[in-house]
């Protein structure tokens, strides 16, 4: 039997304006147990101080380049231009790796995976903007693969994309605003499966904001329709309806309660469901 080497990861992030949380995401990864590793930032052309940032961390960095660009897709395929990796994963400048080992754990099982899997993801954690634990994302690929055509059941930032995968099936499509990752997945997971690797939390990644903004999912949902037809999905499917109607009620109780009391009353209808609160604390 021969001896896998373990497979280089390539790491890209892009930011903008991004200096509060950059310098925890870079050391996040320069201080990964896992050697073969390589780290390309792309940032849009900041003026907040990243550029001084990337400066001083350049022993850290394999490559990065600031100057304008057309959004997190468009500053995606520029790092995907430049990555070498066998696997690819891609984080915000607000997004950490969870611990010193991730990349140690996650390379053992994709070392042993079959080159037709070309998806692999973990569970993520969910903060909010005081960095305190939300709830973990992230479940086994069969509860979610059927959910998958109909909305993004996978966390993106603890996902890894084979190399293959952007060698057949190209590259982000630049015209999306959100829902681009999706989109990308999507072509090749309407019919191939993803690879779930369990135990292991790959990434913190910040609530709050844009995120969690009613207009901003709704914007999502038609970005990830309009995906599903492009990948002749003709029909949005029940997961997809039910996750429209959920923003068209967040957006009602925001518009009429006010975001507090909105905010409170969703909360209430998740511990209904036994679900974490998250509305009332990001």
């Amino acid at each position: 039997m021969t001896h896998q080497p373990p497979p280089l990861i390539t790491i890209i992030i892009a930011v903008y304006n991004g200096a509060k949380t950059l310098q925890q995401c870079i050391d996040s990864v320069a201080q990964q147990t896992y050697a073969n590793k390589e780290l390309i930032i792309i940032d849009g052309g900041s003026n907040d101080g990243t550029v001084e940032l990337l400066k001083a961390n350049d022993q850290h960095i394999n490559y990065w380049i600031s100057e304008p660009d057309q959004g997190i897709y468009n500053a995606w395929n520029k790092g995907l231009a430049q990555a070498q990796g066998e696997w690819i994963c891609f984080l915000g400048a607000d997004d950490f790796f969870w611990d010193t080992q991730v990349l140690e754990k996650i390379s053992k099982p994709l070392a042993t995976l079959p080159a037709s899997i070309r998806v692999a993801y973990g569970q993520i954690m969910l903060l909010n903007s005081k960095d305190e634990d939300l709830y973990l994302s992230g479940e086994p690929w069969q509860n979610v693969k059927k959910r998958f055509k109909q909305i993004m059941s996978i966390p993106h930032p603890g996902t890894l994309h084979r190399r293959s995968l952007f060698e057949q099936h190209g590259r982000f499509d630049e015209s999306f605003r959100i829902a681009g990752d999706y989109e990308l997945l999507l072509r090749e997971l309407k019919t191939a499966d993803a690879a779930f690797i369990p135990d292991v939390i790959t990434v913190a990644m910040r609530q709050g904001g844009i995120s969690s903004d009613p207009q901003n999912a709704l914007v999502q949902l038609r970005e990830v329709r309009r995906g599903q037809r492009i990948q002749g999905l003709n029909f949005p499917g029940v997961s997809w309806l039910m996750a429209i109607a959920r923003v068209y009620i967040r957006l009602l109780l925001w518009q009429f309660l006010g975001e507090q009391a909105a905010r409170k009353t969703l909360d209430w209808g998740r511990r209904m469901l036994g679900l974490p609160a998250f509305w009332t604390r990001t």
